[in-house]
């Protein structure tokens, strides 16, 4: 095993600089570990477009709610460093949470509007966490490039507002969703599906091919395609509807009509296990 393991800021910040004397872009993958194929394409892109590849993982604490599964978030280690190096990155980044948020620490960062809907509003002060530890990674790092994965769109463009809002010098890259064969989303949070969950998953997937056959069949209205989504997701065995939304990918804001760039975004519990998906589509002025 080749790849290197820094713990602390000044370890990574030591490595990135050396990477830069040599004369490397530096690439960043956040993560929160229990890696899988969509975080690997991720690594894959980042060496494709950079020199020196940083992997982070780090359970975020902080964007996690009350009731979220903090406690039980897969923690494999040993496993994703050994996906890391496979992947070709040249260093991971694994610091403790104090070294994050150490005592004291008071600073966070909002991003009003885009922050506060969907997501936002199922799960309250997730993306402030995200957009606190991100910007704290960005700081450390200090890449010119960071990759992120379009399942979580909205977050991407919580970090993209981010950035531009606070001057940060970073390029973002937005990537295709990962799925299995059936069509499911690659996640961490699949590993807690039962089987029966499992198959019933895939109706995120499905009801979302659905809405972009009406779409391709010039459908442009979003009341209609957000009933097919919600009829055919609550229909599936024990899931749990959250949200079923067609919403602008620049603001977030809903759409009556499709045009632009536009978001369809679902959420729903099948058990306990909360899961998302989306659709993103460029409709034609």
């Amino acid at each position: 095993m080749t790849i290197a393991i820094a713990e602390s800021i000044e370890k990574t910040r030591a490595a990135v600089a050396r990477a830069r004397a040599d004369g490397r872009t530096v690439g960043l993958v956040p993560t929160m570990g229990a890696l899988h194929e969509g975080h690997a394409s991720l690594i894959r892109r980042a060496r494709s477009e950079t020199g020196f590849v940083v992997v982070s993982i780090f359970v975020n604490p902080a964007q996690f709610g009350r009731h979220e599964d903090l406690a039980r978030y897969p923690r494999p280690f040993e496993h994703d460093v050994q996906y890391c190096d496979r992947e070709g990155a040249d260093l991971i980044f694994h610091p403790e949470v104090v070294s994050i948020f150490p005592p004291g620490f008071s600073s966070y960062v909002e991003v009003h509007g885009v922050q506060d809907r969907l997501e936002g509003a199922s799960r309250p002060g997730h993306f402030r966490g995200v957009a606190t530890v991100v910007l704290k990674l960005f700081q450390i790092v200090q890449p010119d490039v960071a990759f992120f994965g379009q399942k979580d769109a909205q977050q991407y463009r919580v970090i993209d507002t981010m950035a531009r809002d606070l001057n940060v010098p970073v390029r973002l890259r937005m990537c295709p969703i990962i799925r299995e064969a059936d069509g499911l989303a690659l996640s961490s949070r699949n590993a807690y599906l039962t089987e029966t969950q499992r198959r019933s998953a895939t109706v995120l997937s499905q009801a979302l091919g659905e809405v972009r056959q009406q779409i391709e069949s010039s459908e442009r209205r979003a009341e209609p395609l957000v009933e097919l989504a919600r009829s055919r997701i609550a229909a599936a065995p024990e899931s749990r509807l959250d949200y079923v939304a067609v919403v602008d990918f620049g603001t977030f804001e809903p759409l009556n009509a499709l045009r632009g760039e536009v978001l369809v975004a679902v959420a729903a519990f099948f058990g306990e296990t909360r899961l998302i998906d989306n659709l993103l589509v460029d409709i034609p002025s």
